[in-house]
């Protein structure tokens, strides 16, 4: 018989740095979950992206077990990585912040492909360089596809 699910709760976690402290201990402890063991498994799982920021979706159930699933890091956060840059713009319509290249542009839809709604490569750079325009980020080169 399965479980059955009581809830989900996101949250947005630096890898292999969890820890009991807000904003994990509250969400958790508010829905009567063990702290220390999601912070154990987590750490456990995100040994190799130290530091970067992963969206991570806590499934719990009526017994006070749970599941996690990690998600890629935010698309936002691998630009402003990729372009160097410690925030995007304030107003992204006249002052522009930085740049990336397509290839840049490529890599980082690769790595977004399994969050994505979308089903080519193509279609996920378009989403990323959306993202990018949206932050006061200009794609330098001529898109793949244009060529």
């Amino acid at each position: 018989m399965a479980k059955e699910v009581a809830g989900y709760v996101k949250l947005q976690v630096k890898g292999g740095q969890a820890n009991p402290s807000p904003p994990i201990g509250p969400a958790l402890g508010s829905k009567g979950l063990n702290i220390m063991e999601f912070c154990k498994q987590f750490n456990g799982r995100t040994q190799d992206k130290m530091g970067m920021v992963l969206p991570v979706l806590i499934t719990y159930y009526k017994d006070k077990s749970f599941d996690f699933v990690i998600k890629t890091p935010p698309a936002p956060i691998m630009l402003l990585e990729a372009a160097k840059l410690k925030g995007g713009s304030a107003q992204p319509n006249r002052n522009k912040v930085g740049s990336v290249n397509w290839d840049q542009v490529r890599t980082i839809a690769e790595t977004k492909m399994p969050d994505l709604n979308c089903f080519t490569v193509e279609s996920a750079m378009k989403q990323v360089a959306g993202t990018a325009r949206s932050m006061g980020i200009t794609v330098t080169g001529t898109a793949p596809w244009e060529a």
